[in-house]
């Protein structure tokens, strides 16, 4: 199958997720969505919802960009062009895909990152009321944060190689989602209803 079709699989529920933490959440919920999700009528809801689509989508194309630089080392190519789009040129290079001082491969770093998200955003979901929500509300916020500036170096090193990892700017973009995502949490939390969330 064509990578740039896959990469459809992770952008697709990436953008619901960003219309369900944006103003627009209030119009994407009413009529048909209410029958399958019922628990979309409570505002709050609907951006955990958009945070969840959000995070799994970053977690599974981080997973696929581990999975591409594996398929590299072995001699495989997945994504390969002449492009400008070059997914393998941007994984395969080992002088810019790695962490320094970890010595791994990025697309772990991202993997391990919305991993600890997504812990945070549904155990907030999960129990609203805990003593723990307002401390991961702001390590969640803290980190993406923090990936802003991961996200330049990477997108400094693609500029140097004169090549874009697709794969890399969708878990990009899902960072920064995800930024904005813990954000509208903690505008919820801040607010009234958020004592009727049970």
């Amino acid at each position: 199958m064509n990578s740039n079709i896959i990469l459809l699989l992770y952008i697709l529920p990436l953008v619901l997720g960003i219309l369900f933490i944006s103003p627009l959440r209030n119009t994407l919920s009413n009529g048909p969505m209410l029958k399958f999700f019922p628990s979309l009528q409570e505002d709050t809801r609907r951006i955990f919802f958009g945070q969840t689509l959000i995070l799994l989508s970053g977690f599974g194309v981080s997973a696929h960009t581990i999975w591409i630089h594996n398929k590299i080392s072995e001699g495989g190519n997945y994504c390969a062009a002449q492009a400008l789009f070059d997914c393998d040129s941007v994984i395969g290079n080992i002088e810019y895909n790695t962490v320094p001082i970890l010595g791994i491969p990025w697309g772990w770093l991202g993997f391990i990152a919305f991993t600890l998200f997504l812990y945070f955003t549904r155990t907030i979901a999960n129990e609203p009321q805990a003593g723990f929500v307002q401390n991961h509300i702001k390590y969640g916020k803290l980190m993406t944060m923090a990936g802003f500036a991961i996200i330049a170096l990477l997108v400094f090193y693609e500029f140097k190689m004169g090549k874009i990892c697709q794969y890399c700017t969708t878990a990009h973009i899902a960072n920064v989602a995800a930024f904005f995502g813990f954000y509208q949490i903690e505008k919820a939390y801040q607010s009234d209803t958020w004592k009727k969330l049970a």
